[in-house]
């Protein structure tokens, strides 16, 4: 058997060839899974469960046959679709997780978590993102007509287009240190996120112990996906070759 990890699919209406990559996907590759874990973005933009655009659908259909096959798919938000909520995921078959989540993935300890949050040296953002979080705030939003709920969505991700043209990619990428931190405080050696959009196993020394970093990529046209075993990890994706893809575990 074996466990899946996706995340940033920045699905949207507008484009119905990505939704049924991800249906077809969703189909095709969990023959013998257990677990699948989306780890976020899964959607470009959520303005809440009770506007759910009829385009998904296939989505959502897929992800109850695999609720009624068996398989355990965990759903996690992040930056895009953090508005999303447990009606939502309770509609698809899925359990909402919280970010960050620790599982146990065959004997080893795991920290999940979207990615963001690992982002430190952007400090716009991370102020933003604690606004966002705040739970009377959302409440208020998911109060508001769609009208002035999606003139709001608009505005933030036109905001952040302006800001990423400024920004320098290290900037925009995860800070070390609090990779460190966060799974010091956790007390794992492995982590699995995405977000950057930078797919990659990186391996490093963690408490004088090999600790790992996993990074998820986005999947724009092509898939991306991390798929795991109890004798190795296997990141799939376009843009790193076959011999960094592999970690192997026993």
């Amino acid at each position: 058997m074996t466990t899946l990890f996706i995340s940033d699919l920045h699905l949207s209406p507008e484009n119905e060839a990505l939704i049924q990559l991800t249906t077809e996907f969703l189909c095709t590759e969990t023959k013998g899974v257990q677990s699948l874990y989306l780890l976020g973005d899964v959607f470009n933009t959520w303005l809440g469960d009770d506007i759910v655009p009829v385009e998904f659908e296939p989505l959502i259909t897929q992800l109850q046959q695999l609720h009624q096959a068996g398989i355990k798919t965990y759903l996690m938000v992040g930056n895009r679709d953090f508005m999303m909520g447990k009606n939502f995921a309770e509609r698809c078959g899925c359990q909402l997780i919280a970010d960050p989540t620790v599982i146990n993935l065959y004997g080893i300890k795991t920290l999940l978590i979207h990615g963001d949050s690992l982002c430190t040296d952007d400090v716009s953002y991370q102020r933003y993102r604690r606004k966002t979080r705040n739970k009377f705030l959302q409440w208020c939003f998911l109060h508001l007509p769609v009208r002035y709920r999606q003139g709001i969505s608009d505005k933030i991700k036109q905001k952040s287009r302006e800001q990423k043209q400024s920004k320098s990619t290290m900037i925009m990428d995860v800070n070390q240190l609090e990779v460190s931190r966060i799974m010091q405080e956790y007390d794992v050696q492995y982590l699995i996120h995405g977000h950057t959009h930078r797919p990659a196993i990186h391996a490093f020394t963690l408490a004088n112990k090999a600790a790992y970093r996993i990074v998820l990529g986005d999947w724009e046209n092509k898939t991306s996906f991390l798929k795991c075993n109890d004798q190795q990890f296997v990141l799939s994706d376009h843009r790193i070759s076959a011999s960094d893809s592999v970690l192997r575990i026993s």
